[in-house]
């Protein structure tokens, strides 16, 4: 070796501070790349580029430490979510209502248990390493999506074809397409960088985004194809987008907005509803009629826990998209607003770590995580309470589901590493 690495040159400090470093460390997407290390010793140096990284790596990560806050969020969201979705099972138990026993082992062990296993390898996995693979995960996902209308496994579901059926197990491959989505997004305007203000970042943002919405839209799941829009949009504006493609984008987006209420007759339903809930309590309207009846019954205290009364009889899927409205039955406005402001809480905590990401990818991945998990939330809480439509949207980390869970929990893995790198 043709130098000697002091070991106050190779610190952890020096490795996220120096921008000799991040020279250093930039070209590592190119094979072969001629370098010299970190002290200005010739390209002959002894030292590899591998070598070199991976020891500068391995000193930096064994100080570096996952965001403490984000961990306490994630942890009292899924405990308080286990807790809400075991009563509303129990009410569900009591229904007499068939495949209860699966339904709950699907979400505890399929979806908390492989979720829990996803969001340990994800938050130990470099999250610049999802950044080669954005292409192939975004591919793969849309045709899993798009297999939905194959006759032999695709499954029919509440008027929608948003269901995969193979050997005995379903799965939702939405869930992972949003993901997807946001990794590409992510790879994508971190590779415009300063064009994404130019018509290309428009350009690519409507192109990642087609194939999803045509196919979300013949499904149709317009709850998911809304979280995708939305969630992207941030991610494009976090990314420098020039004000005037953003407002072109608004105006494109009210415009499709329109076009679905005009083709989709179950969205001029649910809108209807919506504007009117009073209108057809037995029918269209009988699900929000009975989770404002939850909600409102529930008080400041709630009944208490297990007390609930709607999620025996009266409340149309308690252990799904209704699951807020179990909660706010049984621990009352003080315990929904706790809810509430755990999901703000994890929303801005998942924005400071865009900020201090070392990288435009690592911020654009964060910020669109972060935007995910919020849009999810707010727009089911905004459901339940009358302040929007239903959209069938489940409630990150609480709501039945395993394909949901799962993805749920991969996503929150991703963040924590993210917050692994952080630079402040």
């Amino acid at each position: 070796m043709c130098c000697k690495l002091s070991q106050n040159a190779i610190s952890a400090k020096n490795y996220s501070a120096s921008p000799r470093f991040i020279t250093i460390l930039r070209p590592l997407d190119g094979p072969g790349t001629k370098w010299s290390c970190a002290i200005g010793c010739s390209p002959s140096c002894s030292l590899s580029r591998v070598s070199f990284w991976r020891f500068q790596h391995s000193r930096a990560m064994r100080r570096a430490r996952m965001d403490r806050m984000l961990l306490l969020l994630l942890s009292a969201l899924l405990g308080v979510g286990v807790l809400v979705f075991s009563s509303a099972a129990f009410g569900f138990l009591a229904r007499g209502a068939e495949h209860t026993s699966s339904v709950v082992f699907n979400h505890l062990a399929l979806g908390i248990g492989l979720g829990l296993i996803a969001l340990m390898i994800a938050a130990y996995v470099d999250y610049r390493r999802w950044r080669p693979l954005a292409p192939l995960l975004y591919v793969a996902s849309v045709l899993l999506t798009a297999s939905v209308f194959l006759p032999f496994v695709g499954m029919e579901h509440a008027g929608g074809l948003r269901w995969l059926k193979i050997a005995g197990f379903t799965f939702q491959p939405a869930e992972a397409l949003k993901l997807a989505v946001i990794i590409a997004s992510a790879a994508a305007f971190a590779m415009l960088r300063r064009d994404v203000a130019s018509w290309k970042g428009l350009v690519w943002l409507g192109g990642i985004l087609l194939f999803p919405s045509l196919i979300l839209y013949f499904q149709p799941d317009i709850g998911t194809l809304g979280v995708i829009c939305i969630t992207a949009g941030i991610m494009y504006l976090a990314a420098g987008a020039s004000w005037r493609y953003v407002l072109l984008l608004g105006t494109a987006g009210m415009v499709l907005a329109g076009l679905l209420f005009v083709t989709q007759e179950h969205v001029r339903e649910r809108v209807g509803t919506f504007l009117d809930p009073s209108a057809h309590p037995q029918s269209k309207g009988y699900q929000i009629h009975q989770s404002l009846i939850a909600v409102g019954s529930g008080g400041v205290w709630g009944r208490g826990y297990g007390q609930g009364v709607q999620k025996f009889t009266y409340l149309p899927e308690p252990m799904g998209d209704s699951i807020f409205a179990v909660a706010a039955e049984e621990f009352g406005f003080a315990g929904a607003s706790v809810i509430v402001l755990l999901y703000l809480l994890l929303a801005l905590r998942g924005f400071v770590i865009g900020v201090r990401a070392p990288d435009m990818f690592g911020a654009l991945l964060a910020i669109g995580i972060a935007a995910y998990f919020a849009a999810e939330a707010y727009i089911n809480i905004a459901s339940m309470l009358g302040m929007g439509p239903l959209t069938g949207m489940p409630l990150p980390f609480m709501s039945q589901g395993g394909s949901a869970m799962l993805i749920s929990l991969a996503a929150a893995g991703i963040l924590l590493n993210i917050s692994r790198y952080s630079t402040k």
